[in-house]
């Protein structure tokens, strides 16, 4: 997802929709939640460049582009042109995650901060390679990207974000969804993944240095 010229959020024109909705039996986030996140953003200082840049982080499966999209959507109510980005875009395949964040922060996050524009290609996980180049607008005064998937609370990227929310839920319930949405024959990768991202979470201390942690429910569970 992204926004247009006037700040209403779009999905993406990739084709990879149905990979971004993490939300097969994901309960929509409560609009208490998304209004507590958006005060909290809002409350922050501006990291990237004029702007801030909330992450949403956790375990696959857990519910963070259904919490993501909403903040997103609850942010343009106000106004904001917001941007949204899908660490998914950034793996290079089911090994791709120690590499993500460097990519992520090197060719977007630093140049947005020092006003340019920011460049992606995007992984396409059907051909299993690199695709099309995505441009990210330089953001301006008040401008929010939302940043979401595993590894977007890296250390790599703590420097440019405002705020970093953590969404978990149970490991049972994490891998159902996840075999939903990408199907049975994923069930090797799915559970290669999660040992990964368990010595990555560890590494970096995600969970720990998170703003606001959030259940599988959209509760808000603690927060600083």
């Amino acid at each position: 997802m992204t926004t247009s010229p006037d700040g209403q959020v779009q999905d993406r024109p990739d084709g990879q929709a149905a990979r971004e909705q993490a939300s097969y039996d994901a309960t929509p986030t409560p609009l208490r939640t998304l209004s507590a996140l958006r005060s909290a953003l809002l409350r922050s200082a501006p990291r990237l460049g004029t702007g801030r840049l909330v992450c949403v982080d956790g375990p696959a499966g857990s519910g963070k582009t259904t919490l993501a999209g909403g903040l997103a959507e609850h942010v343009v109510t106000l106004g904001r042109r917001v941007v949204l980005l899908h660490m998914d875009d950034q793996y290079e395949g089911w090994a791709g995650l120690d590499d993500a964040p460097h990519r992520v922060a090197d060719h977007v996050l630093a140049p947005l901060a020092a006003g340019g524009a920011g460049r992606y290609r995007r992984y396409d996980w059907h051909r299993g390679g690199f695709a099309e180049e995505h441009v990210v607008a330089p953001v301006e005064d008040g401008d929010v990207v939302v940043l979401e998937g595993v590894g977007s609370g890296a250390v790599q990227v703590a420097p440019y974000r405002s705020l970093l929310v953590w969404v978990e839920a149970p490991a049972a319930l994490r891998m159902r969804r996840g075999l939903e949405r990408d199907g049975a024959e994923t069930e090797t990768e799915w559970r290669a993944w999660t040992r990964s991202e368990a010595v990555h979470f560890a590494g970096h201390g995600t969970r720990a240095a998170a703003d606001v942690r959030v259940d599988a429910f959209g509760r808000i569970r603690s927060g600083r």
